[in-house]
This record gives C-alpha cells, structure tokens and sequence, in this order.
C-alpha cells in the first residue's frame, strides 16, 4: 500500500518559514566579513540620518574619488552603444585608437556583447592576459589555463571550493588576511589554518613561525591543502622580496600544499627598490623541481590598481601545473555561472592591453595613470607618517596595495571600557572614531592579530585635495580618545 501525500514528513518550518534564520545552513551563520560588518552597518546608519560619512574601509577607489581612465570608459562606451561607431560624429567623439579597440572587442564577442562567452572568458582576451603575463615574467603563460572571472574573489572561491572536501581540510591563511579568506572557508566548511607574519619586521615571512602552524595543525588532524599569501599585503601592505617567495614555493613543494598567490595590488607599488615579483616569475625562475611540480592559482584583478573599477566585476585566474582532470571540473564548476560578465572581461582586456605608441589617447593614459599613481605613492608617506607621529600608535609603512594598518598602543581603561561595552577593544576605538568623525575604519580584529595587540585598517583613498584634512580629524580624535582613558 503506497504513502500518501499526507504521510510525508513536511519540510521544516519555524514561525510559519522554511527559510528562517534557525533553518539555514549553518556555515552561513557562522560566516563573518568585517569589511561590511558593524562599523558599515552603523556608518549606514549614520549616512541616513544626514551624518558625513567617509568610507575608508574598503579599498573602493572611485567611491573616494578616483576618476576612470578616460580611454578605457571611451572603449566601454561604444561596446555598450556599438551604434555609435558608425554614427557621423564618431570621430569627433572618441580618439581612433577607441574605435578600433571597440571593434576589435566586439568581434572577441561575435559582435554582441550581451550574449554569453565561454564560461573561462572570451578566448581572444585569455589571449592578451597571457601575453600580459609573459611580458610581465619572461615566462610563457597558456590561455587554457586562464580563467576570466567576475572580479578575483571568484577565482579565489573556485579555488577553495574545489580544494575543500570536508571539515578536516585546512587552508594556511596568513594573519591578518583579507576576511575573503576566512569568510569562504567558513562558507565552504573548511578550516583557517592561521599563520603569523612579523609585524615587527614589516610584516615578512616567519618561515618557523610558519612550520609551527603546519605541525600544530596536523597534530590535530588537519589535512592541509593550500597556502594562501596576499602580494603586496591586504591589510599589511607589505611587498614581498623574492628571497620570502622562494621560501613560499620550496615550502609548499615540501609540504605538497598548493599555492594560492593573492596579487591583485600588483601596480599599487609605492617604493621602487622594493617591485611586484609574481610568485609565477619566481617559480619558474627556480627551475626543477619547483618549476613544474608546485601548484599555483594567481590571482589579478580590475578592482585596484589604477582602474580603480570595482563595480565592473572583471578579474582572472591563472591555473599553473594543475592537473588537466582537475582543470577539467574547474571548468565545468565555472560553466555552472555560464561565463563571466562580458563587460568585466572587456575591462580585463583593457588592464591587461592599454593603448601604447605616441598617439594622443595613450599619452593621455600613461599621464592619468602616472598621475594617480604618484599621488597614492604620496598619500602612503601621509598616512603612515601620520599615525607614527601620534602617541600610542605605531605603523609600517604602506610599501604597497591601498591600505595603512596601524597598531593600536590603548590604554588599559580604554580596554577595561570596550569590555564592558561587549566589544573588542579596536571595535571600540573604531566605533568611536566612527561616531566622533563619520570615518569607516575596519578593526584589526576582523582580520585577526597577535593575541593582546591590536589594530585599524584604513585606506590610503581619500583624494589629496582632502588627506590633510581627513589626517587631521584622525589625529584630533585619537587625541582626544588617549587623553580620555589615560592610565
């Protein structure tokens, strides 16, 4: 005798919903990205009731101010509105250069961007990623082992996903990292396997510091898969020398941990005697049995740099010595999105491929460029300078990437005060800082720290018209926060 409907156990329900907070899978309550956690939520709050806000807490350049590159959103134009390519005034309009760069890319996409790509990106453009990657390592890059992806957190999650089996697998994460890292680990119920670098150094490598993690975590009985490093550093905004990437690669080699390279800040370079050297660079450079055995995922990204084009979403991936069966699933995980976004690949093409020569649109592009990027070389010396010039902090300085992070020296009352108050001491100071000012820091502790030290991550951002005054308020607060709870 077959069950009837009215037999089956009914679906779980909890106040009358299925989806209610109590029912939902449980990594995702688990999951925290303080990026966008408290401190946005009040700052939100703040913005509504008419309070100035300036949102320092993500590195979101043109929110602060940052303009597009002219010749790159005159590209994007005419792919968006083909139709004007062929109107009368076109000419008048946008420089050659843009017209045949939009040309160029629309036949990448058969001549219509709205419709899907490949589910790794438009060939022609993995094309000029590869070729970006050659010229800038001296090494070959393949274009089948290219992923265009819609920003590199993607490309990132991809990785983690594919690598995550169970609860027992782990991920050595340096600390503070970027909470993309913990927050996808979380998500897909894997572990943070925490590593420490040397803030004292300047936030280097601590190569034992690292071996210990590694036999600490398997004497618990974490399978270690991967070892993710973030170059130039988010929150850090260290530059890593080529001797601490030797040290990465033979120690994933010996520990058969596949390598996760985090070099999205790779043009955010602010002193020259310390330049970006891709981890794919280094490895090949060191020859067997490094050069063909350490798996490597890199990731890159239109978000920073000098682009600045965060809401755009390209980014891409780039899969060395991966198994092809593994490349194959990759695949197939990443044709689940069907492709990426066709304008975020359009916008890669243009990071990876800038127009060159003496024409007038590229020496207008080299010159905004230039122009940007020695002003964010002069923020980093303000900001760092600033917060070493205040009592009761201390910061290295911002050698790359977006961000200052300064260590907080507080007082024991400031501390006995956030406890009280339920909060982290940071979460506190940065609390207060939000209401006394309207600045949106991150707290250091959303990005892990040394146990009994604590920090604030701020981007170097806002425009240089505006950075002495910003400084300013920082420096009046912090002030005026000291004095209050002196010992």
């Amino acid at each position: 005798m077959s069950r009837s409907a009215h037999d089956s156990p009914r679906p779980a329900s909890k106040e009358g919903k299925a989806m209610h907070p109590d029912l939902l899978n449980d990594n995702i309550l688990k999951t925290q990205y303080a990026v966008r956690g408290e401190l946005y939520t009040r700052a939100q709050e703040l913005a509504k009731s008419g309070g100035e806000v300036i949102y320092t807490n993500i590195g979101n350049p043109q929110q602060l101010g940052q303009e597009p590159l002219v010749f790159n959103r005159q590209v994007l134009a005419l792919l968006l509105a083909p139709f004007l390519l062929d109107h009368p005034s076109a000419s008048a309009l946008f420089p050659r250069e843009a017209i045949d760069r939009a040309r160029e890319l629309l036949a990448a996409f058969g001549g219509r961007m709205g419709a899907y790509s490949d589910a790794r990106g438009a060939p022609a453009i993995r094309q000029q990623v590869a070729a970006f990657i050659e010229a800038r390592d001296g090494q070959p890059a393949d274009p089948e082992d290219i992923y265009l992806t819609d920003g590199a957190s993607v490309g990132v999650k991809y990785a983690l996903n594919a690598l995550i089996r169970d609860g027992n697998d782990g991920i050595l994460c340096p600390i503070p990292q970027y909470p993309l890292y913990s927050a996808a680990i979380q998500l897909f119920g894997g572990k943070l396997v925490p590593y420490y670098p040397e803030e004292d150094a300047g936030w280097d490598l601590n190569l034992e510091a690292l071996r210990g993690a590694v036999k600490k975590a398997r004497a618990e009985g974490t399978v270690l898969r991967a070892l993710a490093f973030i170059n130039p550093g988010n929150p850090t905004g260290q530059v890593l020398t080529r001797e601490t990437l030797r040290e990465l690669i033979a120690f994933a080699h010996d520990e058969g941990l596949v390598l996760l390279a985090d070099e999205v800040y790779q043009p955010n370079i602010y002193q020259d005697e310390k330049p970006f050297v891709s981890a794919k660079r280094v490895l090949r450079e060191m020859g067997e049995p490094w050069a063909s055995s350490v798996e490597l995922a890199s990731f890159h990204t239109v978000s920073k740099g000098m682009l600045g084009e965060c809401g755009l979403r390209g980014g891409y991936v780039e899969w060395v010595n991966i198994h092809p069966g593994a490349q194959a699933e990759l695949y197939k995980v990443a044709s689940v999105n069907l492709c990426p976004n066709t304008v975020g690949q359009a916008t890669v093409s243009l990071m990876v491929a800038p127009p060159t020569g003496d024409s007038e649109a590229a020496r207008q592009y080299a010159k905004q460029y230039e122009d940007s990027l020695a002003s964010l070389r002069r923020r980093a010396h303000v900001m760092t300078d600033a917060f070493n010039g205040l009592e009761g902090a201390s910061c290295n300085f911002t050698e790359g990437a977006m961000y200052s992070f300064p260590r907080l020296h507080l007082p024991a009352k400031a501390i006995q005060a956030a406890k009280e108050a339920g909060k982290d001491p940071d979460t506190f100071y940065c609390l207060a800082l939000l209401a006394d000012t309207g600045i949106v820091t991150v707290p250091g502790s959303g990005f892990g720290q040394v146990e009994g030290t604590f920090h604030l991550r701020t981007t170097i951002l806002p425009q240089e018209d505006v950075m002495h005054e910003f400084v300013d308020k920082l420096r009046t607060f912090h002030k005026s926060f000291m004095a209050k709870y002196k010992d």
